[in-house]
This record gives structure tokens, sequence and C-alpha cells, in this order.
């Protein structure tokens, strides 16, 4: 029954392609495990567990991992975006987009041109 109310956190997962993924059902309790790419997608998962089951969920342990620490997240960009859209995205501050321009010089020339389907560092602040 517990592993129905979690439904959408288990989809999000196998949506993020969360590797060595475990999930079992102990006493009422839904123990889950897996690796999760990057903080960013870690962060997503916290954050659909505490939608579905408040800010200290008792019926859920979850031990998720990150594979890749040394950044945020990996971002593809895609037409239409610009830096402090990205930004906002996922710092919650478009004024932060100098930190994403910083991470990616090697790539970007310019704050303002950004391409389609350029992969661009997301740093951890």
């Amino acid at each position: 029954m517990v592993k129905a109310k979690y439904q959408d956190v288990l989809d999000l997962g196998q949506k993020l392609n969360i590797q060595d993924g475990d999930v079992s059902e102990e006493n009422g309790t839904l123990k889950i495990k897996g690796i999760a790419q990057t903080q960013y997608e870690k962060n997503i998962l916290w954050d659909k567990i505490k939608e579905i089951g408040g800010e200290s969920p008792s019926d859920i342990e979850a031990d998720i991992k990150v594979a890749d620490t040394s950044v945020y997240h990996r971002h593809v960009v895609k037409s239409g975006e610009s830096l402090s859209k990205i930004a906002k995205h996922y710092y919650g501050d478009p004024m932060k987009y100098k930190a994403i321009f910083d991470a990616n010089t090697s790539i970007l020339k310019n704050p303002d041109i950004i391409h389609p389907d350029q992969e661009l560092v997301i740093p951890n602040l």
C-alpha cells in the first residue's frame, strides 16, 4: 500500500534513470535506494517525496547517493533559453547566470550568446 502512495517517486526515479535502484517494503515502510547523476536530480526526488509524504515522512526511507558531486547538474540548452532563465530554474535567481557563465568559459565567450544543444555545467554554489 505504501508503495502505491509513492508510485510517483518511483516513476520519477525511472524517468531520471536512477542507477542501482532498489525498492522494498518492510513493516509499512518503503525503502528505496539508488544513485542519481547529480545533486539536482537527488533534490528533485526528495522534493517529490516531501510533496507526497510531508516534510518528515515516516513511511519512507530513501538512501540516494550522487554519482557526480563536482557539479550541481549538467544542462542541455533548449531553443529560447538564456543563462538567466537557466539560473532561475536551478537556483531560483536569474542573477546567478554569471556563475553558470564562469563555469562554462571554455565553450561560452559571451553570456548573452548560447546555442541549443550546448551542454552547460551548472556549478555547485
